[in-house]
């Protein structure tokens, strides 16, 4: 997986009750972000939450820069705090008509139920997600 800074939209944001993210991307600016392939937005946690029921991470839209009046285009389902450890990882696809809707601003939005003492989440767009999580057998021989 690699990440660009410039499609980073939360950089170890502390999320303590509902909120946007710190930063945005313009889809007016004359680049292709991931023309013709699939993107995701990877939500990683950095501190462990704390204090909290869940937290929804969702991807928005929004005709402002402050993404004040957000359309969710997608989303995961609520995540339990107990799920919500340090260096977690929770992938959303980004769908595909995202450049149609007609929104300029892309970004993110967590939606806390229950008020966090503790937590933190970078967000990033990227091409392909990571997928370290594969465990193999010890004790077997290559030949």
């Amino acid at each position: 997986m690699i990440t660009d800074n410039n499609l980073r939209v939360s950089t170890a944001q502390a999320v303590t009750t509902t909120a946007v993210s710190t930063d945005k991307i313009d889809l007016l600016q004359a680049r292709e972000i991931g023309e013709g392939a699939d993107l995701f937005f990877v939500f990683t946690v950095g501190t462990a939450f704390a204090g909290g029921t869940s937290i929804t991470f969702q991807i928005v839209t929004d005709d402002n820069a402050s993404l004040s009046s957000p359309t969710v285009i997608a989303a995961t389902a609520a995540i339990l705090t107990a799920s919500l450890t340090a260096a977690a990882q929770f992938v959303v696809p980004i769908p595909p008509q995202v450049a149609s809707l007609g929104e300029r601003y892309l970004g993110a939005q967590y939606t806390v139920s229950g008020t966090y003492s503790a937590g933190t989440v970078t967000a990033d767009v990227v091409h392909n997600i990571q997928d370290g999580k594969k465990f193999y057998p010890s004790g077997f021989t290559v030949a």
